[in-house]
């Protein structure tokens, strides 16, 4: 899918560029942390982008299989230029493809995160979203992360404007988490919720993070 995690508030923000990286900084660790707690050694980068968060997980010794997946060649080329070595073949890979469709490669991993991904995804695909990652690669441990749209407010933005042109949707809370319960149902998967960044008291969080776990 190809993502730029960061761009929204630095668009939004004359000047103040520390914000977005203050925000992806944390999103990574919230990934990253609940990746490690889950006890998960592979893991799927579901819309890698420029590979932040494989070069996160590629830096921890639990994690003995990475694999980034884009279809976008040149975020790839990207991804590849900013990972360098650590990108053996081995342990750490980049995959040019559709996490939309079904792949055997992307089958067998313990868990598979994507980060500020989904709302870059046509509303239309997101059942053949569904139907891949938590029907098909079914990983024990899934983590997706989204922006809040109540928290646009605080960055000026004026009602249905979306933080990047490439988002073909923004959800708030209550939608959100409508989504992610049905796709627990749905697949088996139960869910918990969390937010990342600094919270206002009528907006909520800037992210919102939905942690999907196989029931037993």
């Amino acid at each position: 899918m190809g993502t730029q995690p960061g761009m929204e508030p630095a668009a939004l923000h004359d000047g103040e560029a520390s914000e977005p990286d203050a925000l992806q900084e944390q999103r990574l660790d919230a990934v990253a942390g609940r990746l490690l707690d889950c006890g998960a050694t592979s893991v799927l980068d579901l819309g890698c982008g420029s590979g932040e968060l494989v070069a996160r997980l590629a830096a921890e010794a639990r994690f003995e299989r990475i694999v980034g997946v884009d279809r976008s060649p040149s975020i790839l080329a990207t991804a590849r230029e900013r990972l360098g070595p650590v990108v053996d073949g081995t342990r750490v890979r980049l995959l040019c493809a559709s996490f939309a469709e079904a792949d055997e490669r992307l089958a067998g991993f313990d868990a598979a995160a994507l980060v500020e991904t989904l709302e870059h995804v046509d509303p239309g695909r997101l059942a053949l979203v569904e139907r891949a990652v938590f029907a098909g690669y079914r990983p024990r441990t899934v983590i997706v992360t989204t922006p809040n749209r109540e928290y646009n407010p605080r960055y000026g933005l004026a009602a249905g404007a979306m933080r990047h042109p490439d988002h073909r949707f923004e959800w708030d809370r209550a939608r959100f988490g409508r989504w992610a319960r049905g796709v627990g149902a749905r697949n088996g998967y139960a869910v918990t919720f969390a937010g990342i960044g600094a919270a206002d008291e009528s907006y909520g969080c800037p992210t919102q993070m939905a942690l999907f776990r196989q029931r037993s």
